[in-house]
Parts: structure tokens; sequence; C-alpha cells
């Protein structure tokens, strides 16, 4: 998962990028970066291996000068995990830069776009799909004449795929998103200050409306899907056109990914998740409450479900693992080692919380397993009687092709066991999952709006017929790196 950020008509525009891009941290946590326009019209860029506050320091906002500006935070989906994959892109062509880009999501068809750009001349210096729609878009530009709204609405039909994008060009931004609105992408504003202070006034884009809070913007609206918006100075922002199609949206992003203060598809994120938390609860009623029962989430992601389930069943909520808020999401871990040393790092028991409990242990989902087997070995070794999982999701039983790192089918622990054999694997004493149907009781009236084919394999673009892509360099990738 990654997020972008876009800042239009204020000046120190990075810097507001850079609080953008560090509330949306928990969406990227490999490297990130970001591009400016100066008042000449020259754009300038920097990005790097690690988080926004060391790569986007306060001496790189200051070199970044200019009132419009894009960043990105990335974790890899596909494409090596080096800084030549890191965003934003800037497509440079024989008479320098004429674009920068960034981009949230996966492309099912790159590998067939590619090839045929690379079979037109077009080199790349990266494997990422943001990289390949802005060569896309230039080629349809500069070589077929089009105007640069008529370039992205071409693209935009080719795709399959999620991208929510960001583009910087000349003076104008734009902003675009997949006609099936697969991730979120909102747009806000920042308004003049009060008298006695200097003024500003611009236009913001995140891909969460966390993002808006922290640089006192207000949430306008989402982009729409399919959307394509274009701002220029001085005048009001235009919607250049929108083709939506069948709505699919993301739900593990109201699941899991998106801040719980973030509202996203029409929903706020943490009333979701309590709501979730009900729907365990009520289908739990065979779990006897007492005062030795104690609900606890797995934080941070699952708070708000447990907190859901501890009011509907009206049991006891409490804290019992600590979380070191310094070690990034284990679940976006680019290795199954890291992934295990991070939940080691990450968290541990509350002193005498655990012994003569029975704990109902939350989490959001279950996808390879191997966590969550650490941590209720853990919570059982701090003194629980009992572990009772619950978790906020359907059985995770397909990938994701649309941004999620859920590369095979056989890293998935659904599809490898039953329900009691995954049970007696974890190491808990019942083990339950929320189911697909719930969905129409959570998301009312909605719940064709959002795609659950990680659960039921109901792909909006069947995966036949595409090669999935790995976290490999190819060789154009390989022979670019210095």
């Amino acid at each position: 998962m990654c997020g972008v950020a876009g800042v239009f008509g204020i000046e120190g525009a990075s810097s507001h990028v850079a609080s953008i891009l560090f509330a949306i941290q928990h969406r990227g946590q490999e490297s990130c970066g970001a591009v400016a326009r100066d008042a000449r019209g020259r754009m300038h860029g920097h990005k790097g291996m690690g988080l926004v506050k060391q790569v986007l320091n306060e001496d790189v906002q200051a070199r970044l000068s200019g009132s419009t500006s894009i960043g990105h935070v990335r974790y890899p989906t596909a494409g090596c995990s080096d800084e030549l994959n890191s965003q934003p892109h800037i497509i440079e062509l024989d008479h320098g830069p004429i674009m920068a880009i960034a981009s949230n999501g996966d492309l099912i068809n790159y590998g067939e776009l590619r090839q045929r750009l690379e079979g037109d001349g077009v080199v790349f210096k990266s494997d990422n799909d943001a990289e390949l729609i802005g060569r896309i878009i230039a080629l349809y530009h500069v070589r077929d004449g089009l105007s640069m709204e008529e370039a992205i609405a071409r693209t935009q039909r080719e795709l399959k795929g999620a991208f929510s994008t960001v583009v910087m060009y000349r003076d104008l931004l734009y902003a675009f998103r997949d006609p099936h609105g697969f991730r979120p992408l909102v747009m806000g504003h920042i308004p003049r200050t009060g008298s006695g202070e200097p003024t500003s006034e611009g236009t913001v884009f995140a891909s969460e409306s966390c993002g808006l809070g922290i640089i006192g913007a207000r949430l306008l609206r989402e982009v729409k899907p399919g959307e394509i918006l274009r701002l220029e100075a001085g005048k009001p922002v235009v919607s250049v056109s929108h083709a939506p199609l069948e709505p699919k949206h993301c739900v593990f992003e109201l699941i899991y990914f998106s801040r719980p203060d973030s509202q996203e598809f029409g929903e706020t994120v943490y009333q979701t998740r309590e709501r979730i938390g009900a729907c365990l609860a009520a289908k739990d009623d065979h779990l006897p409450n007492g005062e030795d029962l104690v609900v606890m989430p797995v934080p941070d992601s699952s708070n708000f479900i447990a907190l859901g389930y501890a009011k509907a069943k009206e049991a006891e909520f409490g804290m019992g693992l600590l979380r070191n808020h310094y070690v990034g999401r284990t679940f976006i871990k680019p290795t199954q080692a890291s992934r295990d040393e991070g939940v080691k790092q990450k968290f541990n028991p509350l002193p005498d919380f655990f012994p003569g409990k029975r704990v109902v242990l939350i989490d959001d989902s279950i996808v390879r397993g191997t966590s969550l087997k650490k941590i209720v070995s853990m919570v059982r070794g701090a003194g629980a009687k009992e572990i009772h999982l619950r978790i906020g999701s359907p059985k995770v039983i397909g990938p994701c092709y649309y941004g999620i790192d859920t590369p095979t089918r056989d890293e998935l622990i659904a599809n490898r066991m039953t329900g009691e054999e995954i049970r007696a694997y974890l190491g808990a004493d019942s083990l339950e999952w929320l189911e697909v149907g719930d969905f129409e009781g959570l998301l009312p009236g909605r719940r064709k709006d959002f795609c659950t084919a990680c659960f039921d394999l109901d792909y909006i673009y069947p995966p036949e017929g595409f090669a999935e892509k790995t976290n490999v360099p190819s060789a154009r990738a390989e022979e670019a790196i210095p």
C-alpha cells in the first residue's frame, strides 16, 4: 500500500506535502519523496529510502521551493525495493522534464503495456506503475499531439487496476482516479488565515482525509472514480471528465490499512470497525461473559474492532499488549524474517495482566498466520488461561492484484489449512472470523460497491491471462542502477 499527496497554490508547498506524508506514513514506510515546481518553472525532487522525517527533512523542504508540490510514501507491491522505484517520478524527454507523477495502486496489465511501450523505444528507469502511467501520458501528449487532458483520459481508459494519481505539468496540477475507485483519494482546501497573518489559500490532495488536518485543511470531497481534476492558478478546480465504471472500493482499507480517523468511500473508518466488532460479538453468544473475560486488540489497527466487540458484549476492554510505535507495520514488511523480527520488537505483554484471564484476542485479519501465532504464544506465556481469537475480516483466500502485498495463494494460510487446523496451528482455544455475508449489514445498501475479491475470489478483472508481478527488478532497471 502506498500514499500520495499534492499541494497547489501555496508557497512552501513541499513542507505541506511532507506533513501530509507524515500523517499517512502508515501507508508506506520503505521510501518516500517529493517534487516541487519553483517560480521559474523548474522541477526539483528529492526521494530516498526511509521514513518521511528522515528523507524529507527541513533542509530538503527548504530546497524544494515553490507553490506546487506532490509526494509519495511507498511500500513495495511490485518492483524491487530500491530508490529507483521510489516516487514521485520525473518523466524526462529529449528537451527536458515534462511532468512529475505519483500514484497509489497496482495495474494488472502492467506487463502488456510496458512491453508495448518498450517496443516503441521507451526506456524505463524503474519497475513501477507510476512511471508507466506517466510515460503513456507523455507519449500521447508529445508524440500524438493530444492535449494533456486528452492524454490522461486516453491513458485512464487503457489502464486496468487501481490508480489514485497526482501529476504536475507546467503550472498545472492534475488529480485522477481509476474508474472503479479501488484506492482512496480526497481533496481538501486550505482557507485564508485571519487578519494580521500572512494569507494562504490552496487545494490539497491526500490518500486519506487524516492527512488534511495536520496542515489545517478541510475536507471538500473525494476525487470521484474515473474523474480527472485540473488545477490552474487563479481559476477554480475543473472536473475535466468523469467516466466511472462499477465501483469496487477496497474493503480492506476500512478493515486494516486506513487510519481510524479517516473518512473513506463515504464511510468513517473507526465507526466501520466498531460495527465489525459488534457483529463479531453478536455471533459469539456461546462464549459466556464473566469477570475473568477480557477483550483485547492486537494494537493498533484492531483497537476499534475490539472496542466495538467489548461494548456489544458488555465485557471488559483491556490493552494487555503494549506496542512499540517505532517499529513499522509487520504485515507490509517485505520478507517473512523481517515480519517475524518485527513482531518480537513490536509487542510486549503488560506485566501481571494475563494470569487467570480468558482473553478474547481481536485481530483485523489472518493472512500468513505466522505473526499471530507468535502473539498467541506470547499471551499464553504471559499467563492467559484461555485465548479466543476473533478476526475482523473473512478468511483471506485470494491474492490482491490492486495494491496489497499478498502475491500468491500459497502464502495464504486459509488456502492450506481448514479452520480447525488454523486454530491448532495458532494455539488458540477457539477461532472465528467475520463472514463475507456480514458486509450486507455492515455496509447497508452498499455491499456491491466494495471489492471483496481477497475473501471470495470475485475479481472485477479475473487474474487469468496476466503475469503476476514480483519484487524483482527488470533487466532495464538493473542496468540503470548506478
